[in-house]
């Protein structure tokens, strides 16, 4: 029997950005992540279904919305008759100085539809938080802190016209191994994300030290730019604690 999803309530929760939203974790863990029809996806091909890890060649690869959704729910954040729905819209390599996330480009466009989308599909569904780790693109391309900062200004303002202006907002650090060979770069993007969430309320940064890399958890020594699958767990429960700062304020 086809799932009827006009029928159920959602707090929705947009998760963007680039690889590290996107999740590209691997590495075994202690605990895998166990699906639940309580936390569902939205995927960029405006599917949805439950919320999985995905598996790729032969990884299993996780992204942060899934230990936030867990903690979201363990803490009692969702009401009796209700599911959590996690807009997938995070694209690896991808930032504003090429041309994917900025207002008239593809990437933005296609996550406002699938904002839309989720909202109409029935009127008492809400956006609780929206997630953005992003910035190593722009990084690498040399963007400044003031461009980025008004690129990214303008992406949440246009989210918050849809979602209310209350809406909370959690940005991210960058892996720190990464960090470590590319300090110069790093610096304008991650002060721009640090003195965007002061400046608009209701948002919080995310810190990422000690949080492992796929090179140093797994010794992929290609890979020192995305955080490891261990890692994106303890990263989303490191979203969700920024979460209820974000509130808060």
């Amino acid at each position: 029997m086809l799932w009827d999803f006009t029928k159920e309530k959602f707090d929705i929760i947009i998760q963007a950005g680039q690889s590290n939203a996107e999740g590209c974790g691997v590495g075994n863990v202690a605990k895998a992540y166990v699906p639940t029809d309580k936390v569902l996806h939205l995927d960029a091909d405006f599917t949805i279904s439950v919320a999985r890890e995905r598996i790729e060649e032969n990884n299993i690869c996780s992204h942060f919305g899934l230990t936030f959704a867990k903690k979201y729910i363990e803490d009692g954040k969702l009401s009796d008759g209700r599911r959590v729905l996690i807009i997938r819209s995070a694209v690896g390599g991808t930032g504003f100085s090429d041309h994917r996330w900025g207002m008239i480009d593809d990437l933005y466009l296609r996550m406002m539809e699938l904002l839309r989308t989720a909202l109409e599909l029935n009127p008492e569904n809400r956006v609780v938080a929206m997630l953005w780790h992003q910035g190593e693109t722009d990084a690498i391309y040399n963007m400044s802190e003031e461009t980025y900062y008004n690129n990214l200004l303008g992406l949440i303002n246009t989210v918050r016209d849809v979602c209310g202006s209350t809406l909370p907002v959690v940005c991210g650090d960058f892996v720190q191994d990464w960090i470590s060979k590319n300090a110069e770069i790093c610096a304008p993007i991650i002060a721009a994300q640090r003195k965007l969430v002061k400046d608009i309320g209701n948002a919080a940064f995310v810190e990422t030290d000690g949080l492992l890399s796929n090179n140093q958890a797994n010794g992929f020594t290609w890979d020192d730019i995305h955080f490891a699958r261990g890692e994106q767990y303890i990263l989303g429960e490191r979203y969700y604690e920024a979460f209820i700062e974000a509130e808060k304020k």
